[in-house]
């Protein structure tokens, strides 16, 4: 049994299916989903707004890519605390354009989950057994020396120098040839994102894969759902054409911690008795540095993000390495116009770390607009969530000069603007910092329809199952309580997978 792949061209007039199972969005919940169910012989159909890419598609250039691959061009932004949260919108979500990271969420993460949610089986030995199914499928494993590059290795040095534990940052890679291109799509295809593994898995299991389809509402009766509608959406322009409906057993939302919600507002709030659809937005907010060092990084080879320190992640905070497009920094780094280019000609001799904070009491809401899918977004960063943002900052600082970096670019106003030794850096520690002093940035988010024992304060339960009806499921980033501390990919894949399981049996 084989399934099939439409995409746009193939659109010439509305249309039905029927189905045991609709998922709605193909990122990494969605496509996992998409491909246990398809394997225990279930009759699935996976829907996605994005258009299929190649690596004959690919954009080198950040703006371009941005502008193809992600929601509002990549500049979605947060109002109260202003922050840019970039959402994929393309075959396999946002693990087409992020750094491939994967990372089990800590056991003290995972157990006060259990404690303050009232959680009875979501502690890490209960999600070892979903973990190790997703990284035997994916290859997951550590990032090898030798696609390192001296960006990441130089991150390494600092943390033996100061006494920081360090480790390869572990990735769903197969063959990575060290170059830098996660953010705009790995041309070399060593990157298991979900468009060529899970989804291709799930074709071959007989799934069928319709890309280029806008879901706009929820099909409903009484406390039951019976399928999805919208129209079918042309790449890059956003022409709504043809519509669609497809009538299902089960439905499963993964469209994103902020699409989601937007979907069941947009459905007249449908399994919304709890009031908590929407609510307690949080996000990894980040903060990121660069280092100039005597000699030349070449920081354009290696691996996107080869190396992570979890030393101070019980503090509330992880750091990591990072690249991406030197348009994409040009942002955080200070100067305008002959400044700021004698600046960006120290990038062959630079690294550029960062520091993913918790955050977890930073809070915000998610709210459809009165047109259109893209939601309005609040969220607040919380004083003593900044301390601790401060404070990585502070951290990063202090490993540039370990690594004996010549002198280090914050990019935070009220500092200057190069930090030439560890003394200037811990004007970090002294200066009292307003949010607005920081470029921040925050792509990991989470809880927007959290999970909860109580159906009074939670939207679905363990198995992903919403609390007020029977046949409806959640599959993203916004069934996790709070932070899992670390990157989320990986944690997220492993709930929907026990999730699909959950489904799978009951049908």
């Amino acid at each position: 049994m084989s399934g099939s792949v439409r995409v746009f061209a193939q659109y010439d007039r509305d249309f039905d299916e029927v189905c045991d199972v609709v998922v709605v969005g193909s990122g990494p919940g969605g496509a996992v989903v998409a491909r246990e169910l398809a394997a225990a012989g279930k009759d699935v159909v996976l829907l996605e707004e994005g258009p299929p890419f190649t690596p004959d598609d690919f954009e080198l250039d950040g703006s371009l890519s941005m502008a193809r691959t992600m929601r509002e061009g990549g500049l979605r932004t947060t109002r109260g605390t202003s922050m840019t949260t970039m959402q994929a919108n393309a075959l396999g979500g946002g693990s087409l354009v992020n750094s491939a990271i994967c990372v089990r969420a800590p056991e003290f993460t995972l157990d006060g989950w259990c404690d303050e949610f009232e959680l009875t089986h979501s502690t890490r030995a209960d999600l070892d057994p979903h973990y190790q199914a997703v990284e035997d499928f994916l290859g997951i494993g550590p990032t090898p020396d030798a696609v390192q590059g001296p960006r990441n290795l130089l991150f390494r040095d600092a943390c033996d120098a100061l006494g920081y534990s360090s480790e390869p940052m572990p990735r769903n890679v197969v063959g990575c040839r060290g170059s830098g291109e996660c953010f705009t799509g790995c041309r070399t295809r060593a990157k298991k994102s979900m468009d060529i593994s899970y989804v291709p898995a799930a074709v071959a299991d007989g799934a069928r894969v319709y890309t280029s389809v806008q879901v706009q509402r929820l099909l409903t009766r009484g406390s039951r759902v019976w399928g999805v509608a919208g129209q079918v959406v042309r790449p890059f322009t956003g022409e709504l054409l043809h519509r669609f409906r497809i009538q299902a057993r089960i439905v499963v939302l993964a469209a994103g911690c902020m699409a989601t919600p937007v979907l069941l507002q947009r459905s007249d709030d449908f399994a919304n008795g709890s009031g908590q659809v929407g609510e307690n937005l949080q996000f990894h907010p980040g903060v990121a540095a660069m280092g100039v060092f005597a000699e030349e990084t070449h920081p354009q080879f290696g691996a996107t993000q080869g190396y992570q320190s979890l030393e101070f992640v019980r503090d509330g905070y992880k750091l990591e390495t990072l690249w991406a497009p030197p348009g994409v920094f040009a942002v955080r780094l200070p100067g305008l116009g002959l400044e700021l280019k004698k600046n960006l000609a120290m990038i062959p001799n630079a690294a550029i770390w960062d520091a993913i904070a918790t955050c977890n009491r930073s809070k915000g809401r998610v709210r459809a607009r009165r047109r259109g899918l893209d939601p309005a977004l609040t969220w607040r960063l919380d004083p003593k969530d900044l301390t601790v943002l401060v404070e990585g900052l502070w951290r990063l600082a202090e490993m540039f000069f370990a690594a004996r970096a010549t002198r280090v670019l914050p990019g935070v106003h009220g500092l200057p603007e190069e930090l030439c030794s560890l003394d200037d850096a811990r004007r970090i520690q002294t200066r009292e910092f307003r949010e607005t002093d920081f470029t921040l940035a925050g792509n990991h988010v989470f809880s927007t329809t959290r999970m909860h024992g109580d159906g009074r304060f939670g939207v679905v339960d363990e198995d992903g199952r919403c609390h007020e009806t029977d046949n409806l499921y959640i599959a993203d980033t916004g069934v996790l309580p709070r932070s899992p501390s670390v990157n989320p990919m990986l944690t997220l894949m492993a709930i929907a997978h026990r999730t699909s399981q959950h489904i799978a049996a009951r049908l």
